[in-house]
């Protein structure tokens, strides 16, 4: 996997927009989700591990894991759309693969196909341990819809 610093950045005005958006987001920040990357077509969200997002056993809840699939995947379209676009999940799917353990969870979302109104992205969710070994904990597909942004 690449240092998302060596990835290639969206525009400075673009990575606003979407640092924005998701900072009017309730649940990423009630989690304590952060954005680590965002580039075109591909957003990357770290979601620190603590007590709060874990389930009964010690890993990090599945909805929790799921949240922020959903979050990277949709930042991720929202990348590609125009200024006066959003974008809502119409489904998405994901495979819990392993126990979500490590220092946080990195969700990368992907565009695979963008369209005018419908947008597919790949999920994976990877556990980072404090040495820095990923282990890849979760992967989905998504299906998003463009939709126009409300009036103010």
């Amino acid at each position: 996997m690449e240092d998302p610093t060596q990835q290639e950045q969206a525009s400075p005005a673009v990575r606003k927009r979407v640092q924005d958006n998701f900072d009017r987001q309730g649940l990423m920040s009630h989690l304590g989700a952060l954005v680590a990357h965002i580039g075109p077509g591909r957003v990357h969200l770290v979601l620190p591990v603590r007590p709060e997002v874990t389930q009964q056993h010690g890993y990090v809840h599945a909805g929790a894991t799921s949240a922020i699939a959903d979050s990277a995947g949709g930042y991720a379209a929202l990348t590609l759309f125009d200024e006066e676009s959003e974008v809502l999940t119409v489904e998405y799917k994901i495979n819990l693969l392993a126990p979500a353990a490590g220092d946080h969870l990195e969700a990368i979302g992907t565009v695979l196909k963008p369209g005018r109104t419908l947008t597919v992205c790949q999920l994976e969710v990877y556990g980072v341990h404090p040495d820095g070994t990923r282990k890849l904990v979760a992967n989905g597909q998504q299906t998003l819809i463009r939709v126009n942004r409300p009036a103010s």
